[in-house]
């Protein structure tokens, strides 16, 4: 996509337009460093000032984070992750438990019922990471897995509206995540989730709702008995 000189007009606007079309796009991702200041400037053909302010109101939105003495980053890929985001920061594990099992039994029968060959061969995948990981007793390792494979199954669905919602949780999966690992004194006997790929590969919503509450029931036990 990259970026094109603006014309005259409501030139903030049309900056903004464009550095958002590039997150949103994928083409900065999520965690990336935006180009320099002097690199936008000369790659949109407007003034300094006008690059700040576009880049500070997509600060202000969610979408990008400043970085003392580093650079500028990309936080989040739209204003609704990144509200999401900011709400999730302030959220306990039983909160967030909550919140995900509103999404996941309701995800989990539409991504058995959407899913498609290439939905299908990305949960074989994932399961396996997480298992390979799991059995290898790198904890951050087994954190990353296991979300990559929840994000497979929300991708299943094919909602764009649930995908976002999802990835605007990502932190506060990452952190609940690890924390129900540390909890979990058999992380091979946690039930569901191998339950639930099987259940989705097989086009069974009632069978991959009934996973999710499995995994999802035994991770709010966790939680509550260590209170």
């Amino acid at each position: 996509m990259g970026l094109s000189a603006v014309r005259s007009g409501r030139v903030c606007d049309e900056v903004m337009t464009q550095l958002e079309g590039l997150i949103e796009s994928g083409e900065w991702p999520v965690g990336s460093k935006i180009p320099a200041e002097p690199e936008l400037v000369a790659a949109l053909g407007v003034g300094r000032n006008t690059v700040r302010e576009a880049v500070r109101a997509l600060e202000h939105a969610g979408l990008l984070e400043p970085r003392r003495g580093d650079g500028t980053y990309v936080r989040a890929t739209s204003g609704l992750r990144a509200a999401i985001l900011r709400r999730a920061r302030r959220s306990g594990a039983l909160d967030v438990l909550a919140v995900r099992a509103s999404l996941e039994r309701d995800a989990a029968a539409a991504a058995a019922v959407h899913r498609t060959d290439a939905d299908i061969v990305a949960i074989r995948n994932a399961v396996a990471a997480r298992r390979a990981s799991r059995d290898g007793g790198d904890r951050s390792a087994f954190v990353r897995a296991d979300l990559a494979f929840h994000r497979a199954v929300i991708a299943a669905t094919a909602n764009p509206v649930l995908i976002d919602l999802y990835a605007g949780l990502t932190e506060a999966l990452e952190r609940t995540v690890a924390q129900i690992d540390e909890l979990d004194d058999d992380p091979a006997a946690f039930p569901g989730h191998e339950e639930l790929a099987v259940a989705i590969i097989e086009g069974d919503p009632v069978s991959a709702r009934a996973a999710a509450d499995s995994y999802l029931d035994a991770a709010r036990s966790l939680v509550e008995g260590s209170r």
